[in-house]
């Protein structure tokens, strides 16, 4: 699929209950076919910027209906930063402001919209974030609406969560989809000792669910050769292979896990 084949634009999803806020998004999907399926994107900590703009664009042009989600809404709801110090520091003083609970109910408010821009019947969502928008992604597949997750070098999700509490990798057993947590081997955001927790935390999810249901999608745990950011061609730690095996394992999950049970049966 060509970029011609998709369309692309701003758009302001309305809150539907009070302790929800305006979310200013980014809309990406196909033109002249139904989308394979929808897709929200949670950006890094720089917002919705030209590269998550990006990353939208290319999931419409590989058929997806694809939703970017600002992780700001109720600090800054038009953030829009580069790869610099500054913007760095500034976009690590609006993570701190952030609350999970509030995370979970913008992220619940896009979710809600995008299921109802989709054909039906549709098994699910898929979800992919990128640093911050990683660690959320983790908890956002915990909502009953998420049914495949690929968070990119999503740090700290193994020693709290955002606003405060335990681990986000607590809610790994409550996760009825599949989750991949992708990241670099030279991450220093993401040491041995939160990888090697990362997996242990995905495996015995694994070894529970394994019991319950069969066939099931695993959760997976992978670890490529990079740093933190390697997807992001605007960041200095890109790495173009292991951008390239990201961006696969992405797209071989979502063709797996998403669109009608007659698509995945036919597959």
């Amino acid at each position: 699929m060509s970029p011609s084949d998709s369309v692309a634009s701003w758009l302001q999803l309305e809150p539907q209950r009070p302790e929800q806020v305006p979310l200013r998004c980014w809309w990406a999907r196909p033109t002249g076919t139904p989308p394979r399926g929808g897709v929200l994107v949670l950006p890094e900590v720089f917002g919705i910027n030209g590269w998550i703009r990006s990353v939208t664009q290319r999931l419409a042009e590989a058929g997806y209906a694809a939703l970017a989600v600002p992780l700001y809404a109720r600090t800054a709801p038009e953030l829009e930063l580069g790869y610099g110090p500054a913007d760095l520091a500034l976009g690590r003083h609006h993570k701190e402001l952030t609350r999970a609970d509030q995370l979970l109910s913008d992220v619940g408010l896009a979710a809600d919209w995008l299921q109802q821009q989709l054909p039906v019947p549709a098994t699910g969502l898929g979800c992919v974030g990128f640093c911050f928008g990683g660690h959320v992604a983790l908890l956002a597949a915990s909502l009953p609406q998420v049914a495949v997750t690929v968070d990119f070098y999503g740090a700290g999700v193994a020693s709290g969560r955002p606003g405060g509490g335990p681990a986000s990798l607590e809610v790994v057993p409550s996760i009825a989809g599949t989750l991949l947590c992708i990241c670099g081997d030279g991450d220093p955001l993401i040491p041995p000792a939160d990888v090697a927790a990362m997996a242990t935390a995905l495996l015995a999810a694994n070894a529970v669910r394994v019991q319950a249901v069969a066939p099931f999608q695993h959760h997976q745990p992978v670890v490529l050769e990079g740093g933190h950011g390697f997807m992001c061609s605007a960041r200095p730690d890109h790495r173009p292979e292991a951008a390239a095996a990201g961006w696969s394992l992405l797209l071989e999950a979502f063709d797996h896990g998403l669109g009608s049970p007659g698509d995945r049966d036919s597959a």
